[in-house]
C-alpha cells in the first residue's frame, strides 16, 4: 500500500529517517539493513537500528528506501545549462568552436546566473549535494559575481572553479579585480562555497601557465585542469605541472583520457586525483574513459556530468555508463586475446563510492561522502513507492548503480536543511527559473540571429578544418594532442592479437 507522503521537516529540527537500507560509505563499506539516520543541526549523530531520538525530532520513513550520502559532481559547467540539449549531436571540436571561438562571449553576467541557477536546483532535484561549478565562461568580474550569486541562492554545497577561456590564465589570474573578488567572496563564505582557480595546460614547452599555478599558491586555492584531452591537452602539460612542482594532491586532472602510461604515474606519485566524465568521453571523443588505467595506477576517482548542453545531470547516468564502458573495455581486451571475461573488476560498489567519497577526498573533505557520526548531514533518501522498480531491493549498490533514476530521489539534506522533501524541492520557484533561463535563450537567439541560432544545433567546422588548438589566446600547436594511448586499441587496429 503507497505510503503518504512524510510532512515537510521543520528548520532547525533534528530529522531521523527510519527504516531504511543505509549506504554508510564507510572505510567497511558497511551496509544497514532496516536501520536509522539521525541528523542533529549539521552532522550525522547516529547511524543504527532503531534510535533512540531527541524529543521534537521529524522522523521521515525510508521503508524500503536506500539512504545514501549526497552525490559529488567534480566537474560540471553549470553556466551553459541554459542551453540544456542543444549540442545533443556535437563532436568535441564543434562545441569548441561554438563556445570558444564563434559564441561563448555572448553569455552576460544573467546568463552565467540563469545557468548556474537552474543546474543548481537540478542537482538537488538529483542528489547532488556537492558541485564543482567548473566556470570557464567568467569574462568578467561582473560574470563572476553573478555566478556565485546565484549559486548561493540554491541551498546546496559549491565549489566555483574560477575560470575564462577566453583569456589568457596567466594574464587574468595576475588581474587584481580577478584576485580581489576570491579574496572578498572567500572571506566568510561558510562551509557551502569555497573556489578553486580552473584552466588548462597546453603543453607549450615555455610553460606560460606557471604564473597562473604561482597564483593559485598564492592565494591558497586548489587547481582543477582538463587533462588528456585529444585535440586539445597531452602529456607534455601534466609533465610540465610535475617538473615545476605543480601536480599536488589537491590537483584534480578532468578527463585524463587520451594519456600516456608517464603522465598515470605522475598523477599517482603526487596524489592527484582524475574526474571522470564518461558520457562526455564517450560521446564528444576526449579518449576513453580512462578508469581501468587509472585504477591499475592507484589514482584516486571522482565522478562528474560535464555540461547538460549535451547530457543528463545526474549521477545515476555516471555511474551507469561508467560502469559499462569499463566492462565493455575489458571484455574486449580479453576478446582481442580469444579469452574471456568471468570476473568483473569494476563493481557497482567502486562506482557509487566514487561519487561519493570520491568526490569529498578530492575536494579533500572527509566529513562528506559518508553517512557516520561526526560527518557533514548531506544526505539522501532513494524511495519511490509509485514505482515497480523500486522492489525487489537486493543488491542495494547495483540498485543505486543500474536501477534508480532522479524521480527516485524522495528527500535530500544539506549540512542538515532539508531542501527535497516527499520528491518535491523546498523553497524553489522553479516558474521564476524558468523564465530566467527563458530570457536567457531569447537574448542568445537573438543576438545570434534565428539562421545562426538553428545552424548552431549541427555546426559546420570552420573552413572544413579539425581545430587543433581550441585556446585562441596562444598560437602553439602541437600533433601531440592526437596522439592515441591505448594499446589494446593499437594492437587491434594494427592487426596483432
Amino acid at each position: 500500500m503507497t505510503q503518504p507522503p512524510s510532512p515537510a521537516p521543520q528548520a532547525g529540527r533534528p530529522v531521523v529517517l527510519r527504516g531504511g537500507t543505509v549506504l554508510t560509505m564507510d572505510d567497511a563499506g558497511t551496509v544497514l539493513r532496516d536501520a536509522d539516520v539521525l541528523v542533529v543541526g549539521d552532522r550525522i549523530a547516529a547511524v543504527g537500528p532503531a534510535l533512540e531520538v531527541p524529543e521534537g525530532t521529524q522522523e521521515v520513513d525510508a521503508t524500503d528506501g536506500v539512504v545514501m550520502p549526497g552525490m559529488i559532481d567534480t566537474h560540471r559547467h553549470m553556466w551553459q545549462t541554459a542551453m540544456r540539449g542543444y549540442g545533443a549531436d556535437w563532436s568535441l571540436t564543434q562545441y569548441f568552436v561554438w563556445y570558444y571561438l564563434e559564441h561563448g562571449r555572448r553569455f552576460r553576467p544573467e546568463d552565467v546566473a540563469a545557468g548556474n541557477r537552474l543546474a543548481a536546483v537540478e542537482a538537488l532535484d538529483s542528489g547532488v549535494t556537492t558541485v564543482v561549478d567548473w566556470s570557464h565562461g567568467l569574462q568578467t568580474v561582473d560574470h563572476a559575481e553573478a555566478a556565485v550569486d546565484a549559486l548561493q541562492s540554491v541551498p546546496g554545497r559549491y565549489v566555483l572553479a574560477y575560470g575564462n577561456i577566453q583569456g589568457a590564465p596567466w594574464e587574468w589570474t595576475a588581474d587584481p579585480a580577478v584576485q580581489g573578488f576570491l579574496e572578498r567572496r572567500r572571506t566568510g563564505a561558510g562551509d557551502l562555497l569555497a573556489f578553486q582557480l580552473a584552466f588548462d595546460v597546453t603543453g607549450d614547452p615555455a610553460f606560460p601557465e606557471k604564473a597562473a599555478f604561482e597564483v593559485a599558491r598564492e592565494l591558497g586555492l586548489p587547481v582543477t585542469t582538463h587533462a588528456g584531452v585529444w585535440g586539445a591537452t597531452n602529456d607534455e602539460g601534466v609533465r610540465l605541472m610535475h617538473e615545476h612542482g605543480f601536480a599536488t594532491p589537491e590537483t584534480v586532472y578532468v578527463h585524463a583520457a587520451s594519456l600516456s602510461p608517464d603522465s598515470y604515474h605522475r598523477i599517482a606519485a603526487t596524489g592527484g586525483s582524475i574526474s571522470v566524465s564518461t558520457e562526455s568521453e564517450q560521446s564528444a571523443g576526449q579518449g576513453y574513459p580512462p578508469t581501468w588505467q587509472v585504477r591499475a595506477h592507484g589514482i584516486p576517482v571522482s565522478l562528474s556530468m560535464d555540461t547538460s548542453v549535451w547530457w543528463s545531470g545526474d549521477l545515476f547516468s555516471a555511474m551507469r555508463t561508467t560502469l559499462g564502458a569499463d566492462r565493455s573495455r575489458e571484455h574486449f581486451e580479453a576478446h582481442l586475446k580469444g579469452e574471456t571475461v568471468t570476473q568483473l573488476a569494476l563493481r557497482a560498489q567502486h562506482v557509487v563510492s566514487w561519487a561519493t567519497r570520491g568526490g569529498a577526498a578530492a575536494l579533500g573533505r572527509d566529513d562528506l561522502g559518508r553517512l557516520t557520526p561526526g560527518a557533514k548531514a548531506d544526505v539522501v533518501l532513494l524511495k519511490n513507492d509509485a514505482s515497480p522498480v523500486s522492489f525487489p531491493l537486493l543488491n542495494p549498490y547495483g540498485h543505486v548503480a543500474f536501477q534508480a533514476q532522479r524521480g527516485d530521489v524522495h528527500t535530500v539534506l544539506v549540512d542538515g536543511r532539508v531542501v527535497k522533501s516527499g520528491h518535491r524541492l523546498v523553497g524553489v520557484d522553479l516558474a521564476a527559473v524558468r523564465r530566467e533561463v527563458e530570457a536567457t535563450v531569447e537574448h542568445l537567439r537573438a543576438d545570434m540571429g534565428e539562421d545562426v541560432w538553428q545552424a548552431g544545433m549541427d555546426p559546420e567546422l570552420p573552413s572544413g578544418e579539425v581545430l587543433d588548438n581550441p585556446y585562441q589566446y596562444t598560437d602553439y600547436r602541437s600533433d601531440s594532442t592526437h596522439a592515441a594511448r591505448e594499446e589494446a586499441f593499437e594492437r587491434h587496429l594494427a592487426g596483432e592479437r
